[in-house]
């Protein structure tokens, strides 16, 4: 009789990027040294560099406005970090509105069986897109 061999399964290392790594060049110095700010808008935290594009909850400004957003929770560059309690001191992140719009539709089911209940709606987001232009921190 022969023994079966039990096989198993080597799990591979996961290596989860902090928001402070940094890409190290040849002579071991850090890679990026662009501002970087994490904002609080809308319920939710955004990281934004300058230039960043991104869609957030909206916001009642028009079109082309510049918006300004207060509530910094860190601002860094490259090793010198700023992490607020909970704001950075003098932190803001300024950007202009690129557009506004509506995410894609999503459908709700609400559903019993043998009940005789069934209730279908939809939803979709409305949203507005900024650029990021300075950070001042």
């Amino acid at each position: 009789m022969v023994a079966a061999k039990r096989l198993t399964r080597q799990r591979p290392t996961i290596r989860i990027r902090s928001l402070f790594d940094q890409p190290k060049t040849p002579d071991g110095r850090s890679g990026r040294t662009q501002m970087f700010a994490v904002i609080a808008t809308g319920g939710k935290q955004y990281r934004v560099q300058e230039g960043t594009v991104l869609r957030i909850e909206k916001l009642p400004e028009a079109q082309g406005a510049s918006v300004e957003f207060g509530q910094v929770l860190l601002v860094g560059q490259g090793t010198d970090i700023k992490l607020g309690k909970p704001f950075v001191e003098g932190g803001k992140v300024t950007a202009t509105i690129q557009s506004h719009g509506k995410g894609d539709k999503v459908r709700i089911v609400k559903f019993r069986r043998r009940k005789h209940y069934k209730r279908e709606k939809t939803h979709r987001q409305p949203y507005t897109e900024i650029k990021v232009t300075g950070i001042v921190g």
